[in-house]
């Protein structure tokens, strides 16, 4: 059966075996649901009876969510005695929430004014003691992270990968492909959706909208030929007034002691919150076409990316550089999609070792980490420096794992998407037998980079200072939009 298969190829990833992925109905699901909770509020202790109630509902009911928790809020949890909620998550998938959520400066402004190791290696600093604790608590190495708030920066994509983490897992706009799942620094990104529905907490007839929303949802993905729906909540909503770290708005960064819980719903209002979820949860169970997942699953099985590891023919890679067009952008071929930079790995690697036939896909190259060269006019020139220069980047891209800001034509620097363009017209050149004597490095374009948003205050939300901005973070962002494609649903899933 396709679910033991999918617990098989788990299994062998590495999964706890304490995570049971949730059965589906017999038929292929088109639809999945991608079910998480930000768990984060760690000052109103009914927070705690909340994911108590949240978690044990699901398992019962067979359906595998993912938590993200907060490493205080695990702290919290075990300094409370609460093994009971510690349990009952570990039947659950665990994710990562940042170390202490909403408590200034949060990732968005310390990694503002970064680059990008700086970046990461702040990152690693400031959250790492959150994601041990974790590992140590619920026993599970987390498999995604996503940022407090509006908090986000391309850099924790570098922590996350060294943290041996599948996705990125949140909402907002601040990267994002045709509102879709997407691969961004090589992890799959559920992100910037289309489809997020939600049930209002506090009224009965908000589950009727609700079962309508999922509907539309539903058969518009089912039309488009499958795809995800992504549902998040916090257990604190079903217990609370007014979020936990309201506290912290507009920047404000008050001492430990001043902080309060917040208030509370009464029992009746908490009785309404659980009863219209959980009716509404029942409804999507119903359809027979839709399956629950995790991020774990999602990206080593559903939309796992078939060009990681592959293998290139010199025939497919004449295609992939015909199609470059002077453009560094990703590309969508049958069953798997490539990154700017991966085709950039891919055809530098063919020039280097053309006459050794096929080339494998390893590790997506980052973008560069510094700003790139300008190029106003072409530059020519010759077969021996162009073929030195291809040595000279396949040696940078083996050591630093990025694209370089500038290659060097000998004395001449060129943006990476101009040595592109004329790499792929040599790489189509050579797969026809021909030998160019001279090359021509021109002027490209750079479209992918638009995938990245512009710094406004629409990206960034309630958590920070009054007229926060980020320009050097979201121009970072840019510049690793040479990482970004579309996740391809696995036909075979």
């Amino acid at each position: 059966m396709r679910r033991i298969a999918l617990l098989a190829l788990l299994i062998a990833a590495g999964c706890s075996s304490a995570a049971r992925p949730t059965p589906m109905s017999a038929e292929k699901p088109k639809v999945y649901v991608i079910l998480w909770f930000d768990t984060e509020d760690y000052l109103l202790k009914s927070d705690d009876d909340a994911t108590l109630r949240l978690a044990t509902f699901l398992t019962n009911e067979g359906v595998r969510a993912t938590f993200k928790i907060v490493g205080e809020k695990a702290r919290v949890l075990e300094q409370r005695g609460r093994t009971d909620v510690i349990d009952a998550l570990k039947k659950h998938e665990i994710g990562y929430h940042s170390n202490f959520h909403s408590v200034h400066p949060t990732p968005a402004e310390y990694l503002s004014t970064l680059g990008w190791d700086e970046g990461v290696a702040e990152f690693e600093r400031r959250e790492g003691k959150g994601l041990e604790d974790l590992r140590r608590i619920f026993g599970q190495n987390p498999s995604c992270y996503g940022q407090p708030g509006s908090s986000w920066g391309p850099q924790t994509y570098g922590a996350m990968r060294k943290w041996g983490m599948s996705a990125y897992l949140d909402s907002g706009s601040h990267v994002g492909v045709d509102k879709k799942p997407m691969y961004f620094c090589g992890l799959l990104t559920m992100y910037d959706l289309a489809h997020h529905p939600r049930t209002g907490l506090g009224d009965p007839g908000d589950v009727e909208k609700a079962n309508q929303a999922f509907k539309a949802a539903h058969d518009k993905l089912l039309a488009e030929g499958g795809g995800l729906v992504s549902i998040w909540y916090h257990p604190c909503e079903f217990v609370h007034k007014k979020f936990w770290d309201s506290i912290f708005a507009d920047g404000a960064n008050p001492p430990r002691e001043a902080w309060t819980p917040p208030p509370q719903k009464t029992a009746e209002e908490t009785k309404i919150a659980f009863e219209n979820w959980e009716s509404w949860l029942k409804y999507i169970k119903s359809f027979p076409d839709v399956g629950f997942v995790t991020a774990r699953e999602a990206a080593q099985v559903v939309w796992a990316d078939k060009a990681r590891d592959r293998e290139f023919s010199p025939q497919e890679l004449r295609e992939i550089a015909a199609a470059v067009a002077g453009d560094a952008n990703y590309q969508v071929r049958g069953d798997y999609a490539l990154a700017p930079s991966e085709i950039f790995s891919l055809l530098n690697s063919f020039l280097v070792q053309h006459d050794k036939g096929s080339v494998k896909l390893g590790e997506t190259p980052y973008g560069p980490s510094t700003a790139v060269s300008a190029l106003a006019e072409p530059v020519t020139t010759d077969w021996s420096q162009f073929t030195r220069t291809a040595a000279d980047v396949d040696a940078y891209l083996k050591k630093q794992g990025r694209i370089p800001p500038t290659v060097w034509l000998g004395s001449a620097g060129v943006p990476p998407e101009a040595y592109l363009a004329a790499l792929a017209r040599v790489v189509v050149d050579l797969a026809d037998g021909k030998q160019p004597s001279t090359i021509e490095v021109k002027p490209a374009k750079y479209s992918v980079g638009a995938r990245a948003a512009d710094d406004s205050p629409r990206i960034w939300g309630w958590l920070f200072p009054k007229g926060f901005h980020a320009p050097a973070l979201m121009e970072l962002a840019r510049r690793q939009a040479w990482t970004i494609k579309p996740a391809i649903l696995n036909a075979s899933r």
